[in-house]
């Protein structure tokens, strides 16, 4: 695995031996750990540490049994040559991080600069300066936080979506707001990733998403779905509330102290913006989005 032998690969793998990121005895634990897996003769499958060594170091690309995986996997173990070419085209991929905690952009930034799928252009603290710079760079995935003051990743994911050309986004977050996920997924996001996942993951989301996938945890479908009580006002969330008890628009008019016609005008307002035709739609909206 490249330990002196730079022309093995037509790749970018890292030089494991070369450059000391494994040690000899890891080397040789991992060579014999993966030559178990292909039955070759005396191999160990069972070795602990080659497991270890292979899944820390090798599993992101080749997949945990070796067949190939996301980023660069090798024709030679089974993904292809055309999987191969076609992965060569996406990477190495221009990458934006933005976060507001530095200790977790210093972290992020190491992780990259390691990895030779990713080229890093763009580190960030607060959202509009990173709105602002994306405009001039060449990027074509971006990883931010859920909390960018002055702003959100809502309000990011929304203005990036006016925007032709603009990058992926994933939200790699420690937010304990359980609908990020969906909302992530409803305003054009492609991946969410939780700031618990161990480091490998991180890069297999990053690598998935510039791949063309869409990598997100189990997230509520109706939870995708924009709450349409969202825009109403708090006098129109009274009157729906109101219809549900059969109220006549007489009987509405004295409870809210207004004019039968006022009542009809707020009405055909609260009609429109929750897109039914009548009361009983209305009505029938109105209770479903209470369960």
């Amino acid at each position: 695995i490249r330990s002196g032998l730079d022309n093995a690969r037509v790749s970018q793998m890292p030089r494991f031996g070369a450059d000391s990121i494994l040690k000899p005895a890891e080397i040789q634990a991992v060579a014999d750990y993966v030559a178990g897996l292909y039955g070759l003769p005396g191999a160990a499958t069972n070795s602990i540490e080659g497991k270890r060594v292979f899944a820390e170091n090798c599993a992101v690309c080749h997949g945990d049994a070796g067949q190939g995986n996301l980023g660069r996997p090798d024709p030679h173990l089974g993904a292809g040559a055309e999987s191969s070419l076609r992965l060569q085209t996406i990477f190495p991929v221009n990458i934006a991080i933005a976060d507001k905690n530095p200790m977790v952009l210093s972290a992020l930034e190491a992780l990259l600069t390691r990895d030779r799928r990713f080229n890093l252009l763009l580190m960030a603290s607060d959202g509009v300066h990173f709105l602002n710079s994306l405009a001039h760079l060449p990027v074509s995935l971006a990883v931010i936080g859920w909390e960018l003051p002055p702003i959100r990743a809502p309000e990011i994911l929304q203005a990036l979506a006016k925007r032709p050309g603009s990058p992926k986004i994933v939200v790699y977050s420690g937010t304990r707001d359980v609908a990020a996920p969906a909302e992530t997924l409803r305003l054009g996001g492609a991946g969410f990733v939780t700031k618990l996942s161990p480091p490998e993951r991180l890069l297999e989301v990053f690598a998935a998403v510039a791949s063309g996938d869409m990598v997100f945890p189990f997230v509520d479908i109706q939870k995708v779905r924009p709450n349409p009580l969202k825009s109403l006002t708090h006098r129109e969330r009274d009157l729906l509330a109101a219809l549900e008890t059969g109220r006549s628009n007489a009987q509405l008019a004295r409870e809210f102290g207004v004019s039968i016609n006022t009542v009809k005008f707020h009405l055909r307002n609260l009609f429109g913006k929750l897109d039914v035709r009548n009361r009983t739609q209305a009505i029938c909206l109105y209770l479903e989005t209470k369960r």
